[in-house]
């Protein structure tokens, strides 16, 4: 089948001269407070006009983050100063799309009355085929979800236009990218990535975020909340308005946000962040924004407990509020640090009337440490391979001394991602672009002996014949390149669009293993992959829509542990052994229909995709500590098959409905190697793969009085590649209820809003690792391959926040 549709590729090039991936149009994002939007009277219907989207980029046929030809407008100002319009269908959770392929969305109508500590991957849990493992009740580090059995590190995540999940295991980490009161809009692309898109990773598809537009206007917005466990959050943006007459707008904003474990155990979460961004345009589709981001964040970990210990402490399972000699699992020895700045600089020139250029510069720096408590061997322990006599450190308990574990990983990463496109004729459009990037990675873990009554530990770390005992000790360097040819051919009056498009992409990785008796000392992978892409779609009517598309896309293998091993004082030998893991392949096709109306927007897709090389991650501690690794498992070939929908109506009598839903049947293709035989996994139901997802959404606003409730339903998840351990469905329910002011003075549309999230206190597991068996089983060799327990993520207990804003 590969070798099939890169063949059928091939033809389509020379039949259409390399048509392109097709312009998508979604909503602009709304406006913030001030902002002046375009009137329209059809504000539910296809608006065909030629544009700048709402992050002010010219339009393109390849990408969301690029633009579109065709845009939906509102009218006049916002309701409220949070940027709510309730002019996209759905509540905010069904904006006008046509890209020829499953793409679903949120805007301010649905964002601004989400809890406004909530993060980019927290808000899309309502869009079909997506499912997001919750593990606080505040929306804060939700960064793990699923989409059509695949995860959140097999998705590509945008943010204006820049790839800023981490480049080497794909973690998006999106808490630390915005503050939702700057969250313009999010769009999921579910299974087809852009054709131009900067990845190596997006074989589930795209999540593209943008940041709200600076207002033309000066002044601001205030919001300030409380709520359960202590929560509290202070946000407020300063907008410039347009300065003086050079065209420059902007705003900047500062937020603190914090709160307790609560029900969950001791410990809590402080985040600090500050978002800015800057907006530049001129003549006819020529703009340069500048975007940063600073966070500094740190969160006790939360402790995942396997079956028998979810069953007999629940949502108490966690670490342990007290300190005693030589405990380990004492809360303040385990927590985790995201900290991270980023700068985007998108640029986009009009060189001539049928020749755009679009230029996008990054650069992105993530760090921690982590910390995890751990005791090692006060002698005879291990240093690589290399056995080590007494420490002569800390004070010793029972032959062991309690440590800090100190994982202190440094990245940076910058890039640019250059594309241009040509209007050869009224109804063709070629399109061609380059992509490179560059990623150090430096990660030297440590130990720091804990004092004696447990209130802190040692700033001196431990050395073995003057070198720093580590478990590993990495230096990691990664180099990309993406070439991409693609055209679009517009025909029957442009009810018919044919794109398609080819894009290689090659990735250079090499790196070294410093500590003692590392084989191999010296790592790397290098990657080539073509990856070509095809799409149609005909208009029926200016409402009506159906389209089909195949994709190809690579995700090359995730995480430095691919590659190197992973030592521990408390083993002589690696605990973790590099894999030659190949590159997961996927191969996606779709075939869809979509309504958009003046009185509601409804969609449906039928999708089938196979992956070859999938691989499966498995979060674990390393044996005899409380630090996790990342573990990518590959269980050879994927078929998932199913069909998503959605619905969302446009409001009536002050009440905008929405409903989601998808089945999804997903199966393993092969037996798995457990490296002394083969387990009869071929047919098992695939792990991360719901039968049945859905959402109902409910929004209701007056324009004084607004309200939203959700509901969301996950079914069954088997959480082991032989289906003897699963994880029950489970169903959780949030709402909202809210009141605005009317202006007065210098204060915008005041409103006080009461989020309230897992209503009915739902005690669940949200999502798990994953292991080829939790019980003893016979391979294809005889032998017996042990159990080993998956660990769960725990759902977020029920919280309730209240927040005042205004704008001024």
């Amino acid at each position: 089948m590969r070798l099939s549709l890169r063949q059928l590729s091939v033809s389509c090039v020379a039949l259409t001269g390399l048509l392109a991936t097709s312009a998508q149009a979604q909503s602009a994002p709304a406006a913030s407070s001030g902002h002046q939007v375009k009137k329209t009277s059809r504000p539910s219907g296809p608006v065909r006009k030629k544009t700048t989207t709402g992050n002010g980029l010219s339009s393109s046929v390849l990408g969301q983050f690029t633009g579109s030809t065709e845009e939906i407008s509102v009218t006049s100002h916002s309701v409220s100063s949070t940027g709510v319009t309730n002019r996209t269908p759905g509540g905010g959770l069904m904006p006008h799309q046509t890209a020829p392929r499953s793409q679903s969305g949120i805007t301010r109508d649905f964002i601004a009355k989400q809890a406004p500590s909530s993060n980019i991957t927290s808000l899309i849990a309502d869009l079909p085929g997506v499912t997001v493992t919750s593990q606080d009740p505040f929306g804060m580090t939700g960064d793990h979800l699923q989409v059509r059995g695949l995860n959140e590190t097999q998705m590509g995540y945008l943010f204006e236009g820049a790839p800023l999940a981490d480049p080497i295991n794909y973690a998006p980490y999106t808490s630390t990218l915005i503050d939702s009161e700057n969250l313009g809009s999010v769009t999921v692309s579910q299974g087809a990535p852009d054709l131009n898109a900067p990845f190596y990773n997006a074989v589930g598809g795209q999540i593209t975020a943008t940041a709200l537009n600076p207002s033309r206007k000066a002044g601001g917005f205030l919001d300030l909340g409380g709520g359960s466990y202590s929560y509290n959050k202070e946000f407020i943006r300063l907008d410039t308005g347009t300065i003086g007459n050079s065209g420059v707008r902007g705003y900047v904003s500062f937020s603190h946000t914090g709160y307790n474990n609560g029900a969950r155990g001791p410990g809590g979460l402080f985040r600090y962040h500050l978002d800015s961004k800057f907006v530049k345009e001129w003549g006819d589709g020529n703009s340069i924004s500048a975007i940063f981001s600073y966070n500094r964040q740190e969160a006790t970990s939360w402790r995942s407990p396997n079956k028998a210990q979810w069953d007999q402490y629940g949502v108490g399972f966690s670490y342990d509020k007290h300190f005693s000699p030589g405990d380990s699992q004492y809360y303040k020895l385990n927590r985790q640090n995201l900290n991270q700045q980023l700068i985007v600089l998108p640029m986009n020139f009009t060189l001539a009337d049928n020749l755009h250029l679009h230029v996008s510069p990054y650069f992105v720096h993530q760090f921690g440490p982590s910390l995890g408590g751990e005791n090692i061997p006060a002698s005879g322990g291990y240093f690589g391979t290399q056995q080590y006599g007494d420490l002569n450190v800390g004070t010793p308990v029972n032959g062991k001394i309690l440590t800090s574990s100190r994982d202190p990983w440094n990245q940076k990463t910058g890039g640019m991602n250059i594309s241009a496109d040509w209007r050869i004729s009224k109804s063709n459009t070629f399109s061609f672009g380059w992509w490179y990037a560059y990623t150090t990675h430096e990660e030297l873990s440590d130990f720091r002996p804990v004092y004696a009554d447990g209130s802190g530990w040692s700033g001196d770390v431990i050395r073995v014949g003057g070198k720093i005992l580590t478990g590993y000790d990495l230096n990691f360097m990664q180099q990309v390149n993406t070439l991409f040819i693609a055209d679009t051919q517009k025909l029957l009056n442009d009810k018919l669009t044919l794109s398609a498009g080819f894009r290689v992409a090659m990735v250079s990785r090499q790196g070294t293993n410093l500590v003692p008796g590392a084989d191999p000392y010296k790592m790397q992978g290098n990657y080539f992959e073509p990856l070509p892409q095809f799409s149609a779609s005909y208009m029926i009517t200016p409402k009506d829509q159906i389209f089909i598309n195949g994709t190809t896309s690579f995700r090359a293998p995730e995480s430095v542990e691919a590659y190197s091993q992973i030592f521990d004082p408390n083993a002589a030998h690696a605990t973790m052994q590099p894999q030659s893991l190949k590159p997961e392949y996927s191969i996606s096709e779709e075939i869809g229909y979509r309504h958009q109306g003046n009185f509601y927007n409804f969609s449906m897709s039928l999708f089938n995709i196979n992956l070859t090389n999938h691989q499966v991650t498995s979060t674990g501690y390393i044996p005899n500590t409380n630090m996790m690794v990342a573990s990518p498992i590959n269980i050879g070939g994927q078929t998932s098959r199913g069909v998503q929908a959605e619905v969302g109506l446009a409001r009536w009598h002050h009440f905008s409905p929405y409903l989601s839903g998808q089945f999804l049947h997903s199966t393993f293709d092969n037996n798995f190697n457990t490296g002394s035989g083969y387990l009869p996994t071929a047919g098992k139901t695939a792990v991360q793969a719901p039968k049945f997802t859905g959402a109902i959404g409910l929004n209701y606003d007056d324009g004084r009085f607004f309200g939203n409730f959700d509901l969301r339903y996950v079914d069954t998840q088997y959480t082991t590649f032989m289906n003897d351990e699963k994880m029950p469905a489970y169903v959780t329910s949030n709402l909202t209820l809210g009141y605005r002011m009317k202006s007065f003075s210098y204060l915008k549309h005041p409103q006080i809003q009461l989020n309230l999230t897992n209503v009915g206190d739902n005690h669940y597991r949200s999502g798990s690792s994953y292991t080829a068996n939790a019980h003893p089983h016979i391979t294809s060799t005889g032998a017996v391959a042990a159990g080993s327990a998956p660990v769960y993520y725990v759902g977020g207990v029920f919280a309730a926040m209240v927040s005042v804003s205004s704008g001024f």
